[in-house]
């Protein structure tokens, strides 16, 4: 199902800077006022996990992407580019129908995203919960 909520060219080009340049760290995303588009909220540099969980609000949903680094045994650094979808049980109803339902666009429009994080809570978004989930990816 879509929403017919549009991706704002911003968005295309900071996740490009992100992916390309390897400057921004983490990029957050959210709705309009009006929600008819996709915009970027704020970028970073800050190489901090929790700066970037800072970022996403207890009630209010965010999409975000993250340039997830770590280490893999011998095999040294690695980089992912995960998608977040943030979506917090406290959230109110209808934002979370309109963030869901307009997921697949920004999703579809960002390529080379390795891996896609759901959360409700923060749990699910945790440092060691997204480390095991890139870990196992193949990506």
């Amino acid at each position: 199902m879509s929403s017919g909520v549009k991706v704002s060219q911003e968005c295309l080009d900071k996740f490009q800077e992100l992916k390309l340049g390897k400057k921004i760290k983490y990029i957050i995303y959210s709705l309009n006022d009006k929600n008819t588009e996709i915009v970027v909220q704020n970028t970073s540099t800050s190489t901090s996990y929790d700066d970037f969980l800072a970022e996403l609000p207890p009630t209010e949903c965010r999409y975000a992407i993250y340039d997830f680094e770590y280490e893999k045994g011998d095999a040294g650094k690695r980089n992912k580019i995960c998608f977040f979808s943030w979506s917090p049980d406290d959230a109110k109803i209808k934002p979370k129908m309109v963030f869901a339902s307009s997921k697949d666009a920004l999703r579809k429009a960002l390529v080379g995203i390795s891996t896609e994080i759901q959360g409700t809570d923060f749990s699910e978004v945790s440092y060691d919960t997204v480390l095991d989930k890139v870990s196992r990816s193949t990506f």
